[in-house]
């Protein structure tokens, strides 16, 4: 017979296992591209794990990375455990995930998301949108809000959006999101799980949004209970 202890042994290190931070980066970004979030080697994750950051490398076929590939850095951004494979890169999008993390985020994703390309190109400075029940699943707003996400603007390096996101971030502290024009979003939270929840919630608004401009319809209004939308 096995001890109670034999397996509680064997369930607590399957628990870390299946917690692990590296091995968790590679499964998220093959459900990530999956969704088309994350194809073509762009996009990215990072998670916190105490005083340590995991990071996926640059450059690379998401689905195909493994845990072993994955990056870990200290909180001053300096790399302390590098990939198995010596010709991978640390993600490009390290200065910008280091700006999540320096507001006490667990998580951070970069999507390429088409549904996020595109809506940045149908508003000005900030996303916009109300009343829809998706929005409830961002961190801190309701039905009845306006979520409003900062727009920033595309360069051609991935690095030198770090300013420029900075400054979105204390523009509009609230914000768990900051859109990029034309290229895709960053989105994070206090740990993968909200992120990604984050992410999907973010995903659905985007692409509404965008089906919503295309019909005339304002997406920063709030509706008429009176009367149809349509009508």
């Amino acid at each position: 017979m096995r001890s109670d202890n034999w397996v509680s042994n064997l369930e607590a290190a399957t628990a870390r296992i299946e917690d692990d931070p590296r091995r968790r980066i590679a499964e998220l970004c093959a459900h990530f591209y999956s969704l088309g979030w994350v194809s073509g080697t762009g996009g990215g994750i990072a998670l916190r794990r105490g005083d340590s950051i995991f990071m996926a490398p640059s450059g690379v076929q998401k689905e195909k990375l493994k845990p072993a590939d994955i990056f870990e850095l200290n909180l001053a951004g300096e790399v302390i455990s590098r990939s198995a494979d010596p010709k991978l890169r640390v993600s490009a999008c390290k200065p910008l995930f280091y700006h999540a993390f320096n507001r006490g985020a667990g998580a951070v994703l970069h999507s390429h998301s088409m549904s996020a390309m595109l809506a940045t190109l149908v508003f000005h400075n900030t996303f916009e949108v109300t009343h829809l029940e998706m929005m409830k699943g961002i961190v801190g707003v309701q039905y009845e809000d306006t979520l409003t996400i900062p727009i920033i603007e595309n360069t051609p390096h991935e690095a030198d959006l770090a300013d420029a996101m900075a400054d979105a971030m204390r523009a509009y502290p609230r914000a768990t999101a900051v859109l990029v024009r034309r290229h895709g979003v960053y989105i994070w939270g206090k740990d993968w799980v909200e992120t990604k929840t984050q992410a999907e919630c973010y995903d659905y608004l985007f692409d509404a949004v965008v089906r919503m401009k295309q019909l005339f319809i304002d997406p920063a209004r709030r509706p008429d209970s009176s009367r149809q939308e349509a009508a």
